[in-house]
């Protein structure tokens, strides 16, 4: 049941009042008199209305000094003045001081009860305004975005951050699903204790239980002394499982135990520890689908899946990948002491347009790879990375002479076998064009393996091992 619309009535005649208050019996209006502009400051402190009716000629003074008072409150109500002296400059007057609407007395019911219903329906839609304007965020903990995909991540993270409900965080790589972990953490009551993370694929199978749980001195080779594993360092606090559909399935049955009672027995070690850890997990992969194929059991995802986050990837985030470039952009260009400071028209289109298949991630390295290799003030579409620009033809004044296509007399006297030979001889090797990229990537790079393997979206030990098996077919 929706609350009474709360109504001030400032009137000097007793009988008005009397009047008017019976046009808003059995109505959702809760009405209020005063009869002096003394009397209605006190209720408006007192009362707090939505509405005032407000009488000009009143015995201490002029109504519409009450009404420049009102006006200039942070939140104030809606006011309708009322005057028997009603002349067009009046109401002129009034409406210009901030009065919302004006009624000549006498009025009747229905005049009366119709403005004050346009009143309340305006009063709510102000409301709902700036219920909105106050959940639209800009940004929130380590986002950056104001896309309504992201501001529904952000409604999902306020709601479950205070609860203890494991979280499972699904979406492509590089669309934050680490910084929706942290920002979990940091929202929820446990954020003054440990927010833990472990990249189940980034951990060998068998030293994944150790890092999970530790062990004790000699549990295997190499274990010269106790470690405490990521349960113990993170009680109290967020154990965040990322890539959780990459872990073994071995490891999964003892991991589900652990989230089921709390507790858990280090590599070697007979003793049995309890725990209080929050769960997060997140994934790449979809769950139900290794769920059917028998790679995650079954058991495990519904213990986890219980208030799935869904990460947006970059493409559906409408103008947030403007801002995220300029972050990055700012950030990249203070660290090394260059001038950018934006980007031109036609980058910024280019930037838009462009689907960003590896996402944040991407992005990231795409602005420190400008960076890095240019000196601003503007990006402009030449400074861009070809892969980012080649599917954003015609932005760029600037263009590529297209070569004449072959007149079909030309084409017809070009033998078949001839055309034919001509096609197979531009194909190369798959691993030479491969090898040509790669190389091309590190000389951009000035030879940063790290930085290469990030612009072309690869891990830098893969790069490393294709690099050695060409160097030893060479050798």
């Amino acid at each position: 049941m929706n609350p009474k619309i709360k109504v001030l009535m400032v009137e000097d005649s007793v009988s008005l009042s009397a009047i008017y208050m019976a046009y808003l019996e059995g109505t959702d209006y809760d009405l209020v008199t005063a009869e002096t502009l003394g009397s209605a400051h006190a209720a408006l402190g007192a009362f707090k209305p939505d509405i005032v009716l407000l009488d000009i000629e009143l015995p201490d003074g002029n109504g519409l000094d009450f009404l420049t008072a009102t006006t200039a409150l942070e939140n104030s109500p809606k006011v309708i003045v009322m005057t028997a002296y009603g002349t067009s400059d009046m109401a002129v007057d009034a409406i210009r001081k901030g009065a919302f609407d004006f009624l000549t007395k006498p009025f009747d019911a229905a005049r009366g009860i119709v403005t004050l219903d346009n009143a309340a329906a305006q009063m709510t839609l102000g409301k709902q305004v700036q219920a909105l304007a106050k959940l639209e965020r800009d940004s929130y903990c380590n986002f950056i975005g104001k896309s309504l995909a992201m501001q529904s991540v952000y409604k999902t993270i306020d709601s479950l951050a205070p609860s203890d409900a494991t979280a499972f965080i699904v979406g492509e790589s590089g669309t934050g699903k680490e910084l929706a972990a942290e920002a979990i953490h940091q929202q929820s009551p446990r954020r003054g204790a440990e927010f833990i993370a472990i990249n189940c694929g980034a951990i060998p199978g068998e030293l994944m239980e150790s890092e999970l749980f530790g062990h004790v001195k000699g549990a295997f080779t190499g274990a010269s002394a106790n470690r405490d594993g990521a349960a113990c360092i993170a009680d109290g606090g967020t154990l965040f499982l990322d890539e959780i559909c990459e872990m073994g399935l071995e490891l999964q049955k003892k991991l589900l135990r652990f989230i089921q009672t709390g507790s858990f027995r280090k590599v070697g070690s007979n003793t049995l520890e309890q725990v209080d850890v929050r769960f997060v997990c997140a994934t790449n992969r979809n769950p139900i689908v290794e769920v059917s194929e028998g790679r995650f059991r079954e058991d495990l995802f519904y213990r986890l899946h219980v208030v799935p986050v869904s990460m947006p990837p970059l493409r559906e985030r409408e103008d947030d990948v403007l801002m995220i470039a300029s972050h990055f952009l700012r950030q990249f260009s203070t660290a090394a002491g260059k001038s950018f400071e934006g980007f031109s028209e036609d980058a910024a289109v280019a930037i838009q347009r462009y689907p960003w298949p590896g996402n944040i991630r991407q992005l990231q390295n795409t602005m420190q790879q400008v960076v890095v290799l240019n000196d601003g003030p503007l990006v402009d579409v030449q400074t861009l990375p070809g892969s980012i620009t080649s599917g954003a033809l015609g932005i760029s004044k600037t263009r590529a002479v297209e070569s004449p296509a072959p007149s079909p007399i030309a084409a017809r006297l070009v033998a078949p076998e001839e055309s034919h030979l001509a096609r197979r001889e531009q194909i190369e090797p798959l691993w030479l064009t491969e090898k040509k990229a790669i190389e091309a990537a590190i000389a951009a790079c000035e030879s940063n393996i790290n930085r290469a393997a990030g612009l072309l979206e690869i891990a830098p030990s893969t790069l490393y091992r294709k690099l050695q098996s060409w160097k030893a077919a060479e050798a």
